[in-house]
């Protein structure tokens, strides 16, 4: 454990020092590039949507406000998600101007009609598909009654053809303005789990040498953190895959994808063997109802094979393919050794032994491993 980890666990600049580096972390993640490049697109498009608004026909060029934002309506982290959010948006906008026009042969808006024909636009929006366009079902309506007022006809014209120029607009600039890509930052979750279960397995290899119960048990509170690493890998790799598609920068920056998605699948697998190997050592280590133990004597030979275990995961991050079959084939022929070796011998205890359990999970840790070793990306 670093002495940052421990200073953590103190009292006075310590917790000011956490709280401080946790806002910092917070505001510099809301400045990263990605998200001040969807500004600074949003605001040029809002920019360009207005300065044609003036230019639309007849009744539409008074209502020029709509038309920035339509742009900003239809300015979405991916392309994809910017022509399915804009063309939802319009969908939604014309039902409810629909639903607008219904009240008025209905005659003149009362209390009544108006409550009747939001709570129509309330169950509309949960059309399948819909998707974005859903919350301005009820708003489009609203807007026609209440500033459309004796001209609802020519607001209703407005207002469609200023919101449907700013979202054209918006998906134009997101199309040509460098589209993002969103690869680097899956390429480095992945890499940054990997290395975070490998580092699982070497901390709880160093609990297993010292001397119980062991100093060091962050270790053993790690466990939901890792799955919540899981899934923002996952969450990683889906945004990845959805910035790709009608993408023309895609054509210069190839990326396979499909192995994104097998290497995920892979970690996911390595994820639940060692949360369960965390589990089973805490529960043997500090759990009163465990009756499960690590004999002594398998303590420091289960720890060599953790730390081996760990060794092929950093592996698949940084070492060649044929380093990563060595460490692979050592690890594997260990776990091996040490099974046969615990099923030979008779313990000095009569309590069952938790070894096997480990044993497997770290198995079949190697056996994912195996899958994924060798893989390269484009």
């Amino acid at each position: 454990m670093t002495t940052t980890d421990e200073a953590t666990h103190t009292g006075g600049p310590s917790l000011f020092r956490r709280f401080w580096r946790t806002v910092a972390g917070n505001v510099t993640s809301a400045l990263l590039w990605p998200r001040l490049q969807l500004a600074m697109k949003a605001g040029l498009a809002a920019g360009i949507a207005f300065a044609i608004a003036p230019f639309m026909p007849g009744s539409a060029a008074d209502y020029p406000y709509y038309a920035p934002l339509g742009a900003l309506v239809a300015m979405y982290e991916n392309v994809a998600g910017s022509m399915r959010q804009g063309v939802q948006t319009l969908a939604g906008l014309a039902i409810g101007v629909g639903l607008a026009f219904v009240l008025f042969i209905l005659g003149s808006p009362t209390p009544l009609t108006v409550g009747v024909v939001m709570a129509f636009g309330v169950i509309l929006a949960g059309l399948p598909k819909i998707g974005a366009g859903r919350d301005w079902i009820p708003t489009a309506a609203l807007l026609v009654l209440l500033v459309g007022g004796h001209n609802p006809d020519q607001f209703s014209f407005g207002y469609l053809l200023q919101m449907g120029a700013g979202v054209t607009v918006g998906i134009l600039v997101n199309l040509l303005v460098f589209p993002p890509l969103h690869f680097r930052a899956a390429e480095l979750s992945i890499a940054e789990l990997r290395l975070a279960l490998a580092q699982q397995l070497w901390d709880m290899a160093k609990a297993l040498k010292e001397g119980w119960p062991p100093e060091h048990e962050d270790w053993s509170r790690r466990s939901d953190a890792l799955a919540a690493s899981a899934r923002s890998v996952r969450l990683a790799v889906e945004k990845a895959d959805a910035s790709r598609r009608a993408n023309p920068r895609r054509r210069l920056h190839p990326r396979d994808i499909d192995l994104d998605y097998r290497n995920l699948r892979d970690l996911e697998r390595v994820t639940f063997h060692v949360q369960d190997v965390t589990q089973v050592l805490s529960d043997v280590i500090w759990a009163k109802d465990t009756p499960f133990v690590v004999p002594d004597e398998y303590a420091a030979p289960l720890a060599d094979v953790m730390s081996a275990v760990g060794d092929v995961l950093r592996s698949l991050q940084e070492e060649s393919p044929d380093r990563q079959l060595e460490l692979s084939e050592a690890a594997d022929a260990a776990v091996k050794a040490l099974t046969a070796r615990v099923g030979a011998e008779e313990t000095a205890t009569d309590a069952p032994s938790a070894v096997e359990s480990i044993l497997l999970s770290l198995h079949r840790m190697l056996r994912v491993a195996k899958s994924s070793a060798g893989r390269t990306q484009l």
